[in-house]
């Protein structure tokens, strides 16, 4: 049996766009995830970034799988529903639970602010979600097919509900007598966790299979010491308040954000029993953690309704009584105004305090309005925890640092901001799986594939991961799609 052809309308120029189209025969096909592109990235067919359209068939599509919530995974699906797409749309429980909020701010940015539409929408997509166990094995209903679709989903450890999908095809035509019906499997990676990261175990890596769809946003990394993280977070923290700044923190609504506030907590709960024990004044009882973003709040509530779905650490720190989401030193802002006068607030006193809000890239959101008032002030830290794509704001701070500039839409124009804060990266936090981590997830595997497509993934990223299977599975086909 041939291996399936596989189509990508997304992620292969970079890390965003997420799109990938598995066709099971000339009339069947299924989508996994259908995100937005952001960043200077754009649609296979060069088209403006900023336009979102759905430029393939959807003819022959049964179904999406939706890998996770991010919105380079998921951004597009109202586009998608646009261009007449009906089908199901499968994922994990948590995903299902988390969806329709994402869905629901895209097209409030994106479409309409009218609650009426709006509603209707969310309606129509939760009659669409098929939610799924992990590991619960399901048929795709396919149109006058001699093949049969299996999907099934298992955790990818990159945020709350994030899943890697196995899609077996069987051809049940031509039955030879005495052999089994000939049947190939599929992996798409979704975007893979990274171990030791708070609230989610590692992913498993599968037994293995005949194509791999695999990520490769740090295949040219290592984070380092991730386990050690804690400890440096603290300490850029400890030294960034001593002048009286702002820790300024972008961050992912959704996965980072609840990361942070997770190990935020565990700092203070280490450092007061430590303090306490040794009758010293404690610094971090005092400062002020501000999360502001109503959609980081509504989500971080929503992660600790789904407590449940926490790994062992977590839970063994809920049943002592602690609240990892959820501390006495956490402020969270909702409202505009508020977040207006906060903003300044902190400017005009240079107030200590730790400020995580979106967008994780900077491209928009409340973060953009702190980064304008604040990056010039020398006393303000920014701390970045997560990837920053090509063309994004952040990669622009993180690029050029002190003495640079980067460029904000200041109502009518573009104005550029100097930057004299002082810029960190923490790379240990990142909710990626790195290059050691992608490797093993195939060297773990007792079957190897015979193909490995990389994907979402700078050039630099692809090329590294390419070169390192390359060399030591010289028998396995190890391509960078470009479609």
């Amino acid at each position: 049996m041939a291996l399936a052809r596989i189509s990508h309308h997304g992620a292969v120029d970079g890390v965003t766009g997420s799109c990938h189209e598995l066709h099971v025969d000339n009339n069947n096909s299924i989508l996994i995830d259908c995100g937005l592109f952001q960043g200077a990235e754009v649609s296979p067919n060069g088209s403006d970034h900023e336009q979102m359209a759905i430029d393939f068939s959807l003819k022959p599509v049964q179904a999406l799988i939706v890998t996770h919530v991010h919105i380079d995974h998921v951004g597009r699906i109202p586009y998608l529903l646009a261009a007449g797409f009906n089908g199901p749309i499968y994922c994990s429980q948590a995903t299902a639970i988390l969806l329709p909020d994402v869905l629901e701010d895209a097209v409030k940015i994106g479409f309409t602010k009218n609650r009426h539409l709006i509603s209707k929408f969310i309606s129509h997509i939760k009659k669409c979600l098929i939610p799924l166990e992990y590991g619960q094995k399901v048929s795709i209903e396919l149109n006058k097919s001699q093949c049969q679709l299996m999907i099934n989903l298992k955790p990818a450890g990159h945020i709350l509900g994030s899943a890697y999908v196995e899609c077996e095809i069987k051809d049940k035509s031509n039955p030879v007598k005495g052999l089994s019906n000939r049947k190939q499997k599929v992996i798409f990676s979704g975007d893979l966790g990274a171990p030791y990261a708070p609230l989610l175990s590692a992913p498993k890596p599968p037994y293995g299979c005949d194509q791999l769809v695999i990520e490769s946003t740090y295949g040219d990394k290592d984070h380092g010491e991730r386990r050690h993280r804690q400890v440096y977070l603290k300490k850029v923290i400890e030294r960034s308040v001593k002048d009286r700044g702002v820790v300024l923190i972008p961050a992912f609504s959704i996965g980072r954000t609840q990361e942070l506030l997770y190990e935020l907590e565990n700092i203070i709960y280490q450092q007061s029993a430590l303090n306490n024990k040794k009758n010293k004044e404690n610094f971090w009882e005092d400062v002020e953690i501000i999360v502001d973003s109503p959609m980081a709040s509504e989500f971080t509530e929503k992660y600790r309704e789904l407590s449940n779905l926490w790994d062992a650490e977590a839970q063994r720190r809920v049943h002592q009584g602690r609240h990892p989401l959820d501390f006495s030193q956490l402020m969270t802002i909702n409202e505009h105004s508020t977040h207006m006068e906060t903003v300044s607030y902190l400017q005009k006193t240079a107030r200590p305090a730790i400020v995580i809000s979106a967008s994780g890239m900077c491209t928009s959101g409340r973060i953009v309005n702190y980064l304008k008032a604040l990056i010039g002030d020398e006393r303000t830290d920014i701390i970045f925890t997560g990837y920053q794509a090509q063309g994004t704001p952040g990669r622009a701070i993180q690029k050029y640092g002190k003495g640079g500039y980067v460029v904000f839409d200041d109502g009518t124009r573009r104005k550029k901001y100097p930057i004299n804060a002082n810029i960190h990266t923490l790379s240990g936090y990142s909710a990626h799986a790195d290059q050691t981590n992608l490797f093993n997830f195939v060297k773990r595997m007792r079957n190897k594939p015979k193909q490995i497509r990389i994907i979402h993934g700078d050039s630099e990223s692809k090329q590294a991961l390419q070169d390192k299977f390359r060399k030591a599975y010289p028998d396995i086909d190890v391509m960078i799609p470009d479609n």
